[in-house]
């Protein structure tokens, strides 16, 4: 059989330490419930009565399987559990599990709460049996256990002695300053099982060294059993365990699949690409492209030969099939690419290709001209395919940009305001007609993207749901005069996320460039047939 690990998700709770990460309580609900559908085992959703979205939050129905589960600190020294109104707020809520932070530094004992080694045990034990009193499952985490145990190995292991003792379901073994490297961590955990069994240890990583996912593990093959996490690794300074990264991992390589088993069922593996995709939705922040098992280059291969190989046999170049957490296989197409590259991308982009086609050859060289100007189709696969169809003659030619003009004004308003308007004219023809569309914007680009899109007759109700989400710009060799590449990011009503490329010596030029591959690839897989 199996051994069973826990998992424990401090995304709402930690996480929202992250710097410019500030949850709503709608983002707090849709998160937990992203959270109790993967099957993670315990969700801890932040302090009951800290402040009106956790208050609100805590009075919601959060999660149908998980145990939703409170945070704070365990009782303060020289007052009763009575008359602890923090300690109240928790046993108050309507939780699962209670997650109570002591410390078990002597070092924080003395300075951080002022108080005696014998007092903080006793505080640990009062809280823990408070909690259970109440009929919940109680759990310390032992703060900064790590550093704690190099200066005082003693008293570290006392304070998670007296966590056990008292009942506690877990205690939880922090590495806070995120400084203790995985040997070490792995041997500590083995002397601290000596006192209390792994099945009541979980681990705390924090990734100032890079190591959390690292650290966690070593936890595992040491003992412990629960591990504790968040989406996409955030939290304060360099964030937290990779939860995401911790799952695939536990469930894939057979060192831990083999002995190990999680809430996480196979099938809800290949649901963790959309899981952190969707998280990062929710934080309105631009994906990780290189994050690992479930970033957008985790499966990407750029070289021809490696991309030849992959071809042949994925496993040439793959730790694990990109299906089994959800993504997909990316072989670019780049300046190095060789025709492998290029036949697997039109693979994906469904376009069926003969590999003798000398219209292959036209656009790979084509390809490889533009990168040397400075497009880059590795992060703007929508303006790749157009640049594929259209080589391949299946792009149907819907419009034709006649002309535009972006004019910037910076004066006075009438209440004497220093302002700044935009204002563009787009001439476009379809068929027989010429239409003539002007718009406002609080930028040049923001005008021209509103008149582009202002008037394009038939095709109109085609693009009504297209929504730009990014816009970013690089300098490519310095100067005013400098080539600048724009990549905009788009995205439909379903959802549909996609990225173009323009690039020239005129930033408007550019910018106006990925606008039109982003109307034209909404057009394109939208299915729209040319207006006659």
């Amino acid at each position: 059989m199996k051994e069973r690990v826990y998992l424990f998700d401090t995304t709402l709770r930690d996480g929202a330490q992250t710097s410019g990460v500030d949850f709503t309580l709608d983002d707090k609900i849709k998160i937990a419930r992203l959270l109790d559908d993967l099957g993670v085992d315990y969700v801890e959703g932040g302090y009951p009565g800290a402040n009106p979205t956790d208050t609100a939050f805590f009075e919601v129905k959060r999660t149908k399987r998980a145990r939703f589960t409170a945070f704070g600190m365990t009782k303060r020294a020289g007052v009763s559990v009575s008359n602890d109104p923090g300690l109240a707020a928790i046993l108050a809520a309507d939780t699962d599990a209670d997650c109570f932070v002591a410390k078990s530094w002597d070092y924080h004992v003395h300075v951080a709460l002022g108080t005696t080694l014998e007092e903080n045990l006793a505080c640990v034990r009062q809280t823990v049996e408070a909690a259970i009193a109440r009929g919940r499952e109680a759990m310390i985490d032992c703060e900064h256990f790590f550093d704690g145990y190099k200066a005082n190995p003693d008293y570290a292991i006392e304070v998670a002695r007296a966590a056990h003792d008292s009942g506690a379901r877990w205690v939880v073994l922090c590495d806070t300053n995120g400084g203790t490297l995985p040997h070490e961590i792995e041997a500590i955990v083995g002397e601290v099982s000596k006192v209390v069994p792994g099945s009541h240890l979980g681990i705390h990583a924090h990734d100032d060294t890079g190591q959390a996912v690292a650290n966690s593990l070593a936890a595992v093959r040491a003992g412990v059993r629960q591990v504790q996490g968040t989406l996409n690794g955030i939290g304060e300074r360099c964030g937290n365990a990779n939860l995401v990264t911790i799952i695939a991992t536990l469930g894939l390589k057979p060192e831990f699949s083999d002995r190990y088993e999680t809430g996480v069922a196979e099938a809800k593996l290949v649901e963790l690409t959309h899981v952190s995709r969707a998280f990062d939705d929710i934080l309105n922040r631009s994906p990780n492209r290189h994050a690992p098992y479930v970033g957008q280059n985790a499966f990407a291969t750029k070289a021809g030969i490696h991309a030849s190989a992959i071809v042949k046999d994925p496993k040439t170049y793959e730790h694990v099939t990109p299906e089994s957490v959800g993504n997909r296989r990316r072989v670019l197409v780049s300046d190095q690419a060789g025709k492998s590259n290029l036949l697997a991308e039109l693979a994906r982009f469904g376009i069926e290709a003969d590999r003798a086609d000398p219209r292959l050859d036209k656009l790979l060289a084509e390809v490889k001209e533009r990168e040397a100007r400075g497009f880059s189709y590795e992060a703007a696969d929508a303006s790749l395919e157009l640049l594929a169809r259209r080589t391949l003659g299946t792009v149907p030619r819907y419009f034709d940009v006649q002309s535009f003009r972006v004019m910037v004004e910076r004066r006075f308003n009438a209440i004497g305001e220093l302002i700044t308007l935009s204002e563009a004219i787009v001439k476009v023809k379809i068929g027989d007609d010429l239409l003539l569309s002007v718009a406002e914007g609080n930028g040049p680009v923001n005008a021209l993207d509103a008149a582009l899109r202002k008037d394009l007759g038939p095709y109109q109700s085609a693009i009504e749901d297209l929504e730009l989400v990014d816009f970013k710009v690089r300098i490519l060799n310095g100067g005013t005069g400098a080539t600048t590449r724009v990549l905009i990011e788009s995205r439909d009503g379903a959802k549909n996320h996609w990225t173009t490329i323009g690039v020239s010596e005129n930033i408007i030029d550019a910018s106006f460039q990925a606008l039109m591959d982003s109307v034209f690839y909404k057009l394109v897989k939208a299915g729209v047939e040319k207006a006659v």
